[in-house]
């Protein structure tokens, strides 16, 4: 936005805060969001100065801070409010000392509980430095004002200081690298002096520069006078340094570069060491010698010295054993001895650092620095370093073992810890070794439990070491490789590391040297571990599942032993050095064979370990190396060991076993390779195994899945039949021996579960049972609470139990065990691990149809399925219970074990007396409330419940039908009165009924009878059935209850048929009612299966024959009476349904019949007047919806059946009569048609509704889209079989119209005679609906013979059929239109006939030939065109009856319609007709007197002239006059009498047809005499005239016009002469017709060009100047020139400069003031004078509008001016008269008259002579004169400020005038002024 506008809605706003505190938030969050996005540098300081007083502005602010960003507002107000502290001094000589203290006190608060975020902290302090800086050079200021403003601004410095210091800090330094006047910073040095550091800013005197910058110098010269500076300042105390800064100062000269600038930064560091506390001064000295070489700067040496002294005083390390600790083991690398030359300082600063307190005294180096002098001394200077480095370690390791135990632990870990570090110098690397031997030479001396632990972490560091050589893969000097044992041999370990060195400071790696060391180390170090006490080594497996940690301690380092050793061995070049290494592990740790393989065993096996005891990750190489070696110590091995690796008690066999299944090839490859050196060992009892095995090589090799294959081929039992009875015995040896090796405890889980997957396809009584003892105890750790199963047993468990399958199956009835153990999986439940399934999950899965089918006793399977059961009632888990169903789907289980399981206990006897029973029912209770599972009546339901539910999905059930009978009692006992006060048995009742149909699908698929020996039709209980629906509230329970009779109606038909209507009826009144997509389903089913087998039942199939029909009809009107109820989109699916199941083409009429006796006697009746038609009509579309559900054969059918049904119903309902007749048994029939409607039931007036309701909607349905789209969509050969049913349909139609009409001839006198006359319309409604149904050679021929029917009503409706045939039907063919066209004859006829008064009622009535003529006229309008001649004699009949004067209206007015149409058909065929009938047409509408009073008639009669005026308009120029003066007549007529819009409509088009088909040279003369004959006896018919002759010459040609312009010209002129002849009449009559003809004028105006008007204008404006002639034509003709001027616009202007002159005179001559005499010669001269004034003024006024071609000149306008200024005071014709002409008329045209002058000098004299009728004695002119002026400035807008100065006196004078009104208008005309020229007026008053 623009910064003005911000500022100005800032400014607004710190108003509208400060008068209303209130809104104090709402306000400043407004200006947070303003300055968000705009820029606040354009504010003003005036927001600033509004907000600053108002009250709680800081807290309103933090309050919107917690939630929100504030700094766009901080950003504006805190640099105002630092000012006004600041400038506060000035100030305080105006302001009171309140306000002084404000600014302080808002800048105080607004520091300490605002947070200063996203820069404002620096900016706060900047702006406060600035304006401090700017204030005290611009202000001179005294000492003591200083001082003042110092005391004002210290708490907001030390504010800032205190929680920003880094922003205060940042600013100060910047602005101090950029001060040059000295003045400015001597105010700097005072700013400075505010804050607690401003010490650091002082200017040093050495360095011309502050102490800050100072430490901080790029010369060194400078930072160490810093250094000594800061000191003084520390020792001294000096007050202005703030504790971080010093702490910061003296750590950052320690990180110095410069040794000197570090000495001293040391001196500093010791003076402040007190504030820095021991640990960090340690930690920066500890890293001062971390980052410093001597070896590469001796100049350091003074620097690690003076840093030794601080340490070795005692205040640093006094009492703090850990830090001094610490500091020794950082520092020990300083005590090796990396150099020989005394002179180096790296030399010096050992042998000074051994001398240490430190180190003399600290246990580890106690007596060091004697024995390196004595080393140094005796030795030669080559010898030194490793003679000293060797005597170190011998220091070291002595002082170790003289220490306690604890101590030396402790010292140990310490320099593990050390060694441990990342090494980087030579003097670390040195260091790494010396401490690495002192380790290893000092392990074997710590003894357990810290022993083994210890040497791991020793050996972490060795093999890191040792595997990165490795790695690297560097090649040994050949000097080396030469003779590498003698030349190490004869190396000593000082020389060793002497060589070491020398490479190191060649920049070599010594690569050498460092192998030697590191072999040296690790030969070293295996002597030295120690095995643990522990006996696991006479143990068959060294099993780490059940060692203790010392054992697996001391076995996790011999396979990292074993690891880095075979990796040295196998892929360095000093391979030699780890064979010898192999070796001496193998003789140290496993010198006995046994102890050697079942460590190998270990190494085979232990990365299946999923337990990790021994918490080391084997990798494969390491698997496959070991394999390798045990397969080469195997053939080093004696054949006895051979024999005892073989034996069963050895864990090698096993372990090879498993790594057969290894999922990596090359493990696979060298575990046969193993195995191949155990291949000749035949007295093994693996032998066999191995045999095969290895017989298989390739196989296993190439799929790590076909060692399980291998052992089933093994052990099948089929080929080993063919095997010698020895062998047999050594496979079954052979398996027991392996399944023994799984079973025991001793062996490894993860052993036994590999053993278990190899074994896993070798299933077997033998193999089950072996596995029962592990499987035993496994089971009982599982139950155990904790469980204690490790997850190898878990998984080997699971394998265990997966042996429980169909080969083992049959074990379960000969061993209990066996079964027990099973039962016992299929109940443990516990999780042991998560991810892994329950061991109950996975015994169930084990339970498959084959295991099940393979339980050969019956009794195990249902005991297992009872166990199954009884697991779903306990458990909770949900993937158990969906197990359970899954297994219980698949096994085929025989219906009567289940009956068995569902059977109830037996029932207690029954109590004997009342109070038995009560207390029966009491105790039941207790027992169910004390047992939530307690069976009610010795059922357990929940069990049953489930069980059930499992029954649902069960498809494998062999006799379904035996657990028919115990689900009938089940369900007998849930309907106990006794069982249901106690449980809510509807889930139950549903269950049982949902099973018991599933039994009945299966038994009768497809729903048909079943034989009496599958199910006995007694044992199925339909009536518990059906007690359970009407017993029960559950719609659910409905549900199944119905499908389940549903299913049972086609089995036993004639069990359901007794018990059918009881369920309808219950579903008409409850399941009807529901709307849910079950329900709908479940009706249908029950339709679908119940109501077949009743039809079935029909057929003669049952003895229920003869109630069938009745039945369906009773069903169908349950339906029907239930329809209300039902959900209004369920109801016609229900019904088609049921319509379809019962069969459409017999039972569709009933249903419909049903439908409307329903509506009659309850729809109808309830339904309010208001609303019966349109309940009627909702109902009526929902019955056209249910017959189009079905066939259109079908539902003709079917209203055949109704209409032969409806004659059966009596006429009326004899009240009274017939009761006393003898009852006798109805027939079916009769019952069937009392059920459809029941007369003696029902009241007349019900009978007649229904009656009248079926033929209604029998029309309703035959007019339906749906009925006409399926016949139309039918093809041909259904089209011929649709013809029968339609011809029968039209008969019975016909025959009962027939009754219909003789019940109307009967009641002709009775109160019932309409009733029946509208039923005969509807009738034949329904017959005309069905016509249009019928093919058209049939309609037609039809209909002829009815047009012949005695009856004038038939004739009359098969006219009627006919017309609609011909009005809907557009396409005929050639036939069907010529057996149309003889109907013309029959229909002339009936036209001809004319019923004489006295002649008998048969003779034609007059409503039939009116039918008949307007038949003739839509076959003219459809054929007529083809077939012109035929309608020839149409023609002549209609004519004949036009000329009838004595016939009737009416019937002339319909043949008036037909001569239309039959006329504008045949068109040059009518001509010899014109003669009689345009006369017959003209006098009908003269003559007529009551032609107004028959509007149909009269439109007849014009409609006929106007088709045949546009049909043969060269034919009618013998009557034209007459028809123009017809038309004339009747147009004035219809304007007056306000005729309908159709008859204007008419007369319209029969106006425009005379207009345009009529040539100029007949109509013009016509219109001329018909002019001068109207002119003085009709002037009111003229308009119409003129109307016709106006559309004429709008469609005239050019050429056409300019023929007979002379002649139009000569016609207008006589034309225009109508008010001068007609003077004295009315003027606005006259007005009236001078408009018409001017109008008509006009037309002919447009068309003329430039040329042709000119002549004619001029001819106008000498015609209305003729001395003779009448004034009255100036009225004429100023009215033609403004509507000319309104029509031609900007061309008129070309014509108008003549009117100038006279226009002037007429204003003078109709003025006033001007003159007295009457321009006029009549009585009404003033009317006519303000009349032509106002004509003028808009000719005037549309003259200047349209001016663009300067029409106004000076002369022009000094000729209009004064004429219409004057106007001003011209009262003609009164005051109303004149206040409507001064302000419609004349004020506008003068505004435009000072538009179109363009001239400011021609303004002024207008402006002034308008000025001056403002003092005309009248107040009307006044007023006038003012709105004149007002409107005259709004046109020049700011151009009349020229004007201005010479109106305010004339208006100053208004404002006071005597006129009150005149007043008003004034003050109202100068408040518009200032609007329109947009400045006040009252400074020129």
């Amino acid at each position: 936005m623009e910064a003005s506008l911000v500022n100005t809605l800032a400014l607004q706003i710190s108003k509208s805060l400060a008068k209303s505190p209130s809104i104090l938030k709402e306000g400043l969050g407004c200006l947070i969001i303003l300055l968000q996005n705009q820029k606040g540098d354009s504010l003003e300081k005036k927001p600033y100065t509004h907000l600053s007083p108002i009250p709680g502005l800081i807290s309103t602010l933090q309050a919107i801070a917690a939630a929100h960003d504030i700094s766009p507002l901080l950003r504006y107000l805190l640099p105002h409010l630092i000012h006004s502290v600041i400038t506060d001094s000035d100030e305080s000589q105006t302001e009171e000392s309140s306000d002084k203290m404000n600014f302080s006190s808002l800048l105080e608060s607004a520091l300490q509980n605002i947070l200063l975020e996203n820069g404002l902290d620096h900016m706060v302090a900047k702006v406060l430095l600035q304006e401090y800086i700017s204030y005290g050079v611009l202000s001179d200021m005294s000492p003591d004002s200083l001082t003042g403003l110092n005391q004002r601004l210290l708490p907001f410095v030390r504010l800032l200081e205190t929680k920003y210091p880094s922003a205060l800090d940042s600013v100060l330094e910047g602005h101090l690298k950029n001060i040059t006047d000295q003045k400015e910073q001597d105010l700097f040095h005072q700013f400075i002096s505010l804050s607690m550091s401003s010490g650091k800013y002082k200017i040093l005197t050495d360095s011309d520069t502050s102490l800050l910058l100072s430490l901080n110098h790029p010369l060194s010269a400078v930072r160490n006078l810093a250094v000594e500076h800061l000191k003084e300042i520390i020792k001294t105390a000096q007050e202005g340094f703030d504790e971080s800064f010093l702490r910061e100062a003296v750590l950052s000269r320690l990180k110095d570069d410069i040794p000197e600038v570090v000495l001293a930064a040391l001196t500093a560091l010791e003076a402040y060491a007190d504030h820095l506390g021991p640990e960090t001064t340690v930690s920066s000295l500890l890293s001062l010698f971390q980052r410093v070489d001597l070896s590469k700067n001796g100049k350091w040496f003074p620097v690690l010295k003076e840093a030794i002294g601080i340490l070795d005083d005692g205040r640093l390390l006094k009492d703090n054993e850990n830090l001094e600790s610490q500091v020794v083991m950082e520092l020990l690398s300083f005590l090796v001895i990396t150099t020989p030359y005394p002179e180096y300082a790296e030399h010096q600063f050992t042998l000074f650092i051994t001398k240490s307190k430190l180190y003399s005294k600290h246990p580890l180096t106690k007596g060091w620095s004697k024995v390196l002098e004595r080393v140094v001394t005796k030795s030669h200077p080559s010898d030194v370093v490793g003679k000293a480095n060797q005597a170190l370690i011998a220091t070291m390791t002595k002082n170790l073992s003289l220490m306690e135990p604890s101590l030396k632990l402790h010292i140990i870990e310490d320099l593990i810890q050390v060694a441990g570090k990342q090494l980087s110098s030579i003097r670390e690397k040195m260091a790494f070794l010396v401490i690495l031997y002192t380790l290893v030479q000092s392990i074997e001396q710590l003894s357990e439990p810290h022993h083994l632990q210890t040497a791991l972490n020793v050996y972490s560091l060795l093999e890191a070491r040792i595997r990165k050589l490795i790695t690297k893969g560097i090649s040994m000097e050949v000097s080396l490789n030469e003779n590498p044992k003698s030349q190490i041999d004869n190396l000593s370990l000082g020389d060793i590391l002497s060589d070491y060195l020398d490479n190191l400071r060649m920049a070599e790696s010594g690569g050498n040297e460092n192998w030697i060391l590191l072999t040296l180390l690790l030969e070293s170090f295996i002597p030295a571990i120690q095995s643990p006490d522990t006996p696991f080594r006479g143990q068959t497996w060294w099993n780490p599942e059940q060692l203790d940690g010392q054992a697996c301690s001391y076995l996790r380092l011999l396979i990292r032993l074993f690891d880095i050793v075979i990796a040295g061995a196998s892929q360095s070049h000093m391979a030699f050095r780890f064979k010898a290494l192999m070796q001496l592990l193998f003789k140290v740790h496993l010198s006995d064979p046994s102890d050697l393989f079942k460590f190998l065993s270990l190494l085979w096996s232990y990365n299946y370990n999923l337990a990790d005891q021994l918490n080391y990750t084997l990798k494969a190489l390491l698997q496959t190396q070991a394999l390798y070696v045990g397969s080469t110590l195997v053939g080093a091995q004696t054949v006895s060991t051979v024999k005892q690796l073989v034996s069963s008690s050895s864990p090698v066999v096993p372990s090879l076993i498993v790594n057969l299944g290894n999922p990596i090839r090359e493990v696979r490859r060298a575990a046969i390779a193993c195995l191949q050196t155990l291949g000749g060992a035949e007295a093994s009892p693996f032998f066999p195994i191995i045999e095969k095995l290895l017989q298989s090589t390739e196989e296993i090799i190439a799929d790590p899945a076909h060692v399980s294959q291998a052992f089933c081929s093994l052990f099948e039992e089929s080929p080993m039949s063919d095997k010698p009875r020895s062998y047999r015995q050594k496979l079954a040896t052979a398996l027991k021996e392996v399944l023994r090796c799984g079973c025991d405890p001793k062996c490894p889980s993860y052993i036994a579960s590999g053993l278990m997957r190899a074994l896993q396809e070798v299933n077997s009584e033998l193999v089950l049972s072996t596995l029962l003892p592990a499987l035993e105890r496994l089971l009982a750790k599982a139950n155990q609470e904790p469980v204690v199963l490790l997850k190898d047993e878990v998984l080997l468990l699971q394998l265990i139990v997966r042996k429980y399958n169909e080969h083992s199956a049959s074990l379960l009835a000969k061993n209990q065990q066996s079964l027990e153990l099973f039962i016992a999986a299929l109940k443990a439940t516990n999780e042991v691990y998560q991810g892994l399934p329950t061991f109950q999950i996975i015994a169930l899965e084990q339970i498959t149809k084959g295991f099940f089918a393979s339980l050969s006793d019956e009794k195990i399977q249902q005991r297992l399925l009872g166990v199954i059961f009884d697991l779903l009632v306990e458990c909770k888990n949900p993937v158990c219970a969906q197990t359970i169903n899954s297994v219980f789907k698949a096994i085929a289980v025989d219906a009567e074990q289940v009956a068995k399981e569902l059977a109830p206990l037996e029932k207690p006897k029954s109590p004997a007396t009342v109070q038995q029973a009560r207390r029966q029912k009491m105790q039941l209770r207790k027992s169910q409330a004390a047992e939530p599972t307690a069976e009610a009546g010795c059922v357990n339901w929940q069990r049953v419940a489930l069980i059930l539910e499992l029954l649902q999905h069960k498809k494998k059930l062999k006799n379904p039908q035996a657990l028919v009978p115990s689900l009938f009692n089940l369900l007998n006992r849930c309907l106990e009165p006794l069982n249901q006060e106690l449980v809510n048995f509807e889930y139950t009742k549903q269950l049982i009924l949902s099973c018991l149909l599933n039994i009945c699908q299966k038994l009768s698929p497809d729903g048909g009878r079943i034989s009496p020996d599958i199910l006995d039709e007694e044992k199925f209980n339909v009536e518990l059935i059906v007690q359970c629906v009407r017993g029960s509230d559950m719609p659910q329970t409905h549900h199944h209850a119905l499908l389940l009779l549903g299913a049972a109606a086609g089995m036993f038909p004639d069990k359901v048929l007794h018990n059918i209507m009881p369920i309808f009826t219950f579903m008409g009144a409850n399941i009807m009612r529901l709307d849910d997509t079950y329900s709908f389903q479940v009706i249908n089913k029950t339709v679908q299966t119940v109501i077949p087998a009743l039809i079935q039942a029909d057929d003669g199939k049952s003895s229920q024959t003869g109630n069938v029909a009745n039945v369906v009809t009773k069903i169908i009107n349950v339906f029907v009476d239930a329809l209300p109820h039902v959900p209004e989109h369920r109801r016609l699916p229900i019904l088609g349904q049921l319509v379809r199941t019962v069969g459409p083409e017999r039972f569709l009429w009933v249903l419909l019949l049903l439908l409307f006796k329903q509506h009659v006697t309850k729809t109808a009746s309830t339904a309010t007047n208001g609303d019966k038609e349109a309940v009627l009509e909702r109902d009526a579309e929902f019955w056209i919806s249910v017959c189009c559900e079905f066939e259109v054969e079908e539902q003709l059918a079917s209203l055949i059946n109704i209409l032969q049904y409806l004659p059966t119903l009596p006429e009326d309902k004899q009240e009274g009569k017939g009761r006393n007749k003898t009852t006798r048994k109805k027939t079916k029939e009769e019952e069937t048609a009392e059920l459809l409607f029941s007369v003696e039931t029902h009241t007349g007036k019900e009978l007649r509704h229904f009656k009248f309701l079926s033929v209604s909607f029998m029309a309703q349905l035959l007019a339906s889209n749906s009925l006409i789209g399926k016949v139309a969509d039918c093809d041909e050969v259904a089209q011929k079989s649709l013809q029968n049913l339609e011809q029968s349909l039209l008969e019975e139609v016909l025959r009962y119209i027939n009754t219909v009409a003789h019940s109307v001839e009967e009641n002709a006198d009775k109160p019932t005679a309409k009733f029946w006359r509208v039923l005969l319309n509807k009738s034949y409604d329904v017959l005309d609906k069905v016509n249009a149904l019928l093919p058209t050679e049939t309609f037609i021929p039809v209909i002829r013979g009815l047009m012949s029917n005695p009856l004038p009503s038939v004739r009359r409706k098969a006219m009627d059929l006919l017309n609609n045939k011909l009005q809907q039907r557009l396409q005929w063919e050639e036939g069907q239109v010529e057996l149309l066209l003889e109907l013309i004859e029959e229909l002339l006829s009936i036209v001809r006939r004319k019923r004489k008064k006295g002649e008998d009622d048969d003779d034609e009535q007059a409503i039939n030939r009116q039918t008949a003529l307007y038949s003739l006229k839509l076959l003219c309008r459809s054929f007529g065109a083809g077939h012109q001649q035929s309608f020839v004699p149409v023609l002549s009949a209609a004519v004949d009856l036009i000329t009838d004067e004595e016939e009737e209206r009416n019937v002339m007015g319909s043949a008036l319609l037909c001569i239309a149409e039959v006329t504008s058909t045949i068109k040059a065929l009518a001509i010899p007709q014109l003669p009689r009938l345009m006369p017959a047409v003209l006098k009908t509408l003269k003559d007529r007197k009551e032609l107004l009073s028959n509007e149909i008639f009269l439109l007849s009669a014009v409609t006929a002239l106007q088709r045949v005026s546009e049909t043969l308009p060269h034919f009618i120029s013998p009557y034209l006059m007459d028809i123009l003066l017809l038309v004339a007549h009747l147009g004035r007529i219809t304007v007056s009498a306000g005729q309908s819009p159709q008859l204007s409509v008419r007369l319209t088009s029969l106006q425009t047809t005379l207009a345009t088909k009529l040539a100029p040279r007949v109509l013009l003369p016509t219109v001329t005499k018909c002019y001068s004959k109207l002119v003085d006896t009709h002037q009111s018919r003229l308009g119409p005239l003129m109307d016709i002759l106006k559309e004429h010459i709008g469609h005239m040609e050019s050429e056409q016009l300019n023929s007979h312009q002379s002649e139009l010209t000569a016609f207008f002129l006589k034309a225009l002469d109508f008010r001068s002849e007609h003077s004295e009449d009315d003027l606005e009559k006259t007005n009236e017709i001078e408009g018409h003809v001017i109008n008509c004028l006009l037309v002919m105006v447009l068309k003329l060009s430039e040329v042709t008007f000119r002549p004619l204008f001029f001819k106008l404006f000498d015609w209305c100047k003729t001395e003779d002639a009448s004034k009255d034509r100036l009225l004429t003709f100023y009215r033609l020139s403004d509507c000319i001027a309104d029509k031609l616009k900007g061309l008129f202007i070309l014509f108008a400069g003549h009117l100038v002159k006279p226009i002037s005179d007429l204003l003078s001559q109709t003025n006033l003031i001007k003159t007295d005499e009457a321009l006029f010669d009549s009585e009404n001269n003033t009317e006519k004078s303000c009349l032509l004034l106002q004509y003028i003024l808009d000719c005037l006024h549309k003259i200047f509008l349209y001016d663009t071609q300067r029409f106004v000149s000076k002369e022009r306008a000094e000729a209009l001016m004064m004429p219409l200024v004057d106007q001003l005071e011209n009262m003609l014709g009164g005051e109303e008269k004149f206040q409507t002409r001064v302000t419609e008329h004349l004020i506008p045209s003068i505004a435009q008259f000072s538009v179109a002058i363009g001239d400011d000098s021609q303004w002024k004299p207008l402006n002034y002579q308008i000025l001056l009728k403002t003092r005309h004695s009248s107040p009307e002119v006044r007023f006038a004169a003012l709105v004149m002026l007002l409107e005259l400035a709004g046109k020049l807008r700011e151009n009349y400020m020229v004007l201005l100065p010479e109106t305010i006196p004339f208006l100053a004078e208004l404002m006071e005038d005597e006129c009150e009104e005149v007043e008003h208008q004034c003050q109202r005309v100068t408040q518009q002024l200032e609007v329109i020229l947009g400045e006040p007026l009252q400074s020129y008053f």
